[in-house]
């Protein structure tokens, strides 16, 4: 399985970003997946989680209200939509995969992570 996230940029406090991670070399729709951040001397943060057939969704607290996850499985890519970005989201995304049939959840173990997208808000 790999995983190539995409997307990322510099952007001004209040705009907008979407992510985009493609998932190559198995099928897609056996997936969940989700997104982590990870700042500068900060540990690894989860930010949100979708199941496989993209309808159970997870986000963390401190993204809830301002990013949404989606799956296209037709497409077998994985977006999240990020509103309203602050400073503090500045970070480098990664995108990650799990095969299972379960639900999304902030605890999912994911199996497979990709090489990260930066994000930089500027104040």
């Amino acid at each position: 399985v790999q995983l190539q996230a995409s997307g990322g940029g510099s952007v001004q406090a209040g705009d907008s970003l979407r992510l985009s991670c493609a998932l190559s070399g198995r099928a897609f729709t056996a997936y969940a997946m989700g997104w982590s951040r990870q700042a500068p001397r900060k540990e690894r943060e989860f930010v949100a989680a979708i199941n496989a057939n993209g309808i159970s969704t997870a986000y963390g607290d401190s993204v809830k209200g301002r990013f949404t996850v989606s799956k296209d499985n037709g497409k077998s890519r994985l977006y999240l939509q990020m509103n309203s970005l602050k400073p503090e989201d500045t970070a480098v995304y990664y995108c990650a995969a799990l095969q299972t049939g379960a639900g999304a959840s902030p605890n999912m173990k994911f199996d497979y992570w990709g090489r990260g997208t930066l994000v930089t808000v500027s104040s």
